[in-house]
């Protein structure tokens, strides 16, 4: 599915991803987390076409991707902020994204699922943080792509909200799909992982289950797991 080589990108004298190397073959859901400047947003803007590599390689579905633009009509992405019209309706903007994409689309479902109907004649600028976000997931999950990337999808969402979109999440991995989700909230990664990417100073520092990740860090709470790979000894012996 997904296939990335020597993954270099710098911003002025800032290096982001240092030779990264990645393979995704497998149907689930991936996790890629590390702190704030790790790495993260640039692999996937990288993956989306939205950044361009300052060298390597990235194949999807086999094919070599970057600096070519119609394999994303098979990507659906969810962006950790996303800036539409506020003056727009709710309805007017699905809508308007399903023209753009020229797909069939799922919405009338999605809209039931997240509780939407009394919104859609409201204005984007009108509704809260929470029902935005709702509004967000309906355009992400309405195509039905084989590929979804969700970066930061709880932002937002009130206990219940969050509940269903866990339940959308393994709907959509039931389906055989692959789903790279990028999160704080390290109780919704533990609850939906398959597999823990951890990133740190552009590489990847961790690549396992979260199982796994807990035996090698001698933790059995995932928070201080996650926590342990940034510990000074554990660091150092990923440098040597």
């Amino acid at each position: 599915m997904i296939r990335i080589k020597d993954l270099h990108k710098k911003f002025g004298s800032q290096v982001v991803l240092n030779g990264l190397d990645l393979d995704i073959e497998e149907q689930g859901i991936i996790a890629v987390l590390g702190p704030n400047g790790s790495g993260k947003t640039t692999l996937i803007k990288s993956i989306l076409g939205m950044v361009v590599p300052d060298k390597g390689q990235i194949d999807l579905y086999e094919e070599i991707v970057i600096k070519r633009w119609k394999y994303r009509q098979n990507i659906d992405y969810l962006p950790q902020i996303a800036n539409f019209p506020g003056n727009l309706k709710v309805m007017e903007l699905i809508t308007m994204i399903k023209d753009l994409r020229g797909k069939e689309a799922r919405d009338q479902e999605l809209i039931e699922f997240f509780k939407l109907q009394p919104y859609l004649d409201k204005k984007l600028n009108k509704l809260s943080g929470g029902t935005k976000q709702k509004v967000n997931l309906v355009l992400c999950f309405m195509f039905d792509s084989p590929l979804i990337i969700l970066d930061e999808p709880t932002s937002g969402l009130d206990p219940i909200s969050l509940l269903h979109l866990r339940d959308l999440i393994q709907q959509e991995k039931e389906k055989g799909k692959t789903i790279l989700i990028t999160s704080h909230i390290m109780n919704f990664v533990e609850e939906v992982a398959d597999r823990i990417v951890f990133l740190l100073e552009g590489k990847i520092y961790f690549d396992g289950t979260v199982s796994q990740l807990k035996t090698n860090t001698r933790q059995q709470d995932f928070e201080r797991a996650i926590a342990n790979l940034l510990s000074e000894e554990y660091v150092q012996d990923f440098k040597i």
